[in-house]
Parts: structure tokens; C-alpha cells; sequence
């Protein structure tokens, strides 16, 4: 059972979002070599079609991404980041004005023109460690910042990453870039442990099994194991074979204290949600 109920408030710059729930964000890769097929973006249209699809299965956000971030994947810069983004972005926008964007990206220059083009909030992977200017550009646009836990880069993140104890090197962290990010003055923090990013297949389980301890930061835990090389590791399966994984690990996550998923499956996912809340609103 969840340890942590207390609903959370996120601020975003023109509403109040109220965690009562758990809730769902849908992934929209707009890069050609995601390391899930049929996430990879086409065009533009292609996009709104896949956004308009995850709103419609129950997503409460889209977090739009132009930069591979699967271990290997070769980095692009902010200008070709942003050619990628913003025009799917405003996109969206117009298409789904009602509805929370958030931007996957670790550049502050990509994360400024996105919020000025509508986004809600940031979504970096990096942790404010690839562009020391991201925490200064969340507490200056005002918007909800993931922050995330990864050891190494992207590019290097996966050659043999190591931990004396991976759930107390993660606190440590969340300690120290949460007290960072307040000081700067940006409270509506979600963390993120970063599964799949520079750890191992028992280290991710470990983060798994430990995971109501991130509780201790009263701050939204946000959870993203969808479809990852660990699901792939425990079954034996390809990518293609890993959504009964996802939610097996996706149902562990919202029983630990998960209040946001973060999937390429949006109707799995929030059918998971139902199920978790029934279950665990029945009086014992």
C-alpha cells in the first residue's frame, strides 16, 4: 500500500494542478531513433495525431522530447533541438490549448523558448548537470521542473555504472539539487530516480523495491520504467513484448508512492491508476 496519499499541488503558470490521484503522462518522442519503434516521430501531423490519441486514452500530460536520451544515443545540439521541437510544440498547443505540456529537454536555451511558445513545464534528465543555467531558467520562467537522477551522461551513462548503496546515492542527491533549486526559488519540484540512466538492472530494482523512501522530500514522485532494458533483462523479452512488464512495475510504482507515470502506453497506464486507487480505497 501507498505509504504517501496526501495529495501534492503543481503550480503551473496559468492553473493549480492537484494531485488527488496519480496521473499519466504520455511520451511523444520527436526523434527518429527512440529506442521504442512505435514511438518515433514522423512529421508534425504525425504528432498531433499520437497527442490527440493519448489525451483521448486519459493522459493528464504530454511531455514532448526532441533528443534521444537512450544510453549511446548521439547528442544534438540546442539549435537542432529546438528546430525539432517548436513548431511540433506550438502545434499542440493550438490544436489542445486546455491541455499540460511538459519539455523534455536539458538545454536552458530550449527550455526558455519552449516555455514562451506554451510549455508548462521542464522535464530534465540531466539534473541541471549538462547546462548549468537550467536551474536559473526554471526559477525564471515559473514553471514545475522534473528533476532527475542520472549518474554520467546519456552517451556514457551505461558502461558499467557503479554504487556503494544506488537508493541512498540517489537521496543524497535529490538533498542536494532540491536545497539548489529552493534557494533559486523554484518550489514545484517533482524528482524523478532515473531508471534505466546510469544503472544497472539490480540497481533499478533496488530504486524499485525502495522507492517509497523518496517520500521523505514531500514532493511528487514521478516514475518512468516504461518499456525500459530492465523489464527486457528480468523477462527475457524484446522491447516490443515489454507492456505486461511496464505494468506489472508501473502497479509496484503507484503502491510505493508514484504520483506521476510517465509511459508510451496511455490507456494501460491509466486503467492501472483505477485499479490501484479501488483497491486501495476499500475500508480493511
Amino acid at each position: 500500500m501507498s505509504l504517501d496519499k496526501s495529495p501534492r499541488t503543481i503550480h503551473f503558470p496559468l492553473r493549480t494542478f492537484r494531485l488527488e490521484r496519480p496521473v499519466v503522462m504520455g511520451i511523444l518522442n520527436l526523434t527518429p531513433d527512440s529506442f521504442y519503434g512505435q514511438s518515433r516521430w514522423k512529421n508534425v501531423d504525425h504528432a498531433i495525431l499520437l497527442a490527440e490519441k493519448m489525451l483521448s486514452e486519459g493522459a493528464d500530460i504530454i511531455d514532448i522530447g526532441a533528443q534521444s536520451t537512450r544510453p549511446g544515443a548521439e547528442r544534438i545540439d540546442a539549435k537542432t533541438e529546438e528546430e525539432r521541437l517548436i513548431p511540433t510544440l506550438v502545434m499542440i498547443r493550438k490544436e489542445f490549448p486546455k491541455s499540460i505540456i511538459s519539455v523534455d529537454t536539458f538545454y536552458s536555451s530550449v527550455a526558455k523558448i519552449a516555455f514562451e511558445n506554451g510549455a508548462d513545464m521542464i522535464n530534465d534528465v540531466s539534473g541541471g548537470t549538462i547546462d548549468d543555467k537550467m536551474f536559473e531558467t526554471a526559477a525564471a520562467c515559473r514553471v514545475p521542473y522534473v528533476l532527475m537522477h542520472i549518474k554520467g551522461e546519456p552517451q556514457t551513462m551505461q558502461h558499467s555504472p557503479t554504487y556503494e548503496n544506488v537508493l541512498a546515492e540517489v537521496k543524497q542527491y535529490f538533498a542536494e539539487k532540491i536545497d539548489s533549486l529552493h534557494q533559486l526559488g523554484v518550489n514545484d519540484i517533482i524528482i524523478d530516480p532515473g531508471f534505466g540512466f546510469g544503472k544497472t538492472t539490480e540497481h533499478n530494482l533496488q530504486l524499485m523495491n525502495g522507492l517509497d523512501q523518496l517520500s521523505i522530500f514531500g514532493l511528487p514522485i514521478m516514475v518512468g520504467i516504461s518499456r525500459k532494458k530492465t523489464i527486457q533483462n528480468v523477462l527475457e523479452v524484446s522491447v516490443e513484448n515489454t507492456l505486461n512488464g511496464t505494468t506489472v512495475l508501473n502497479t509496484i510504482a503507484l503502491m510505493r508512492g508514484a504520483r506521476i507515470l510517465r509511459v508510451h502506453d496511455v490507456r494501460e497506464a491509466v486503467e492501472t491508476v483505477k485499479l490501484v486507487a479501488a483497491v486501495e480505497n476499500q475500508d480493511l
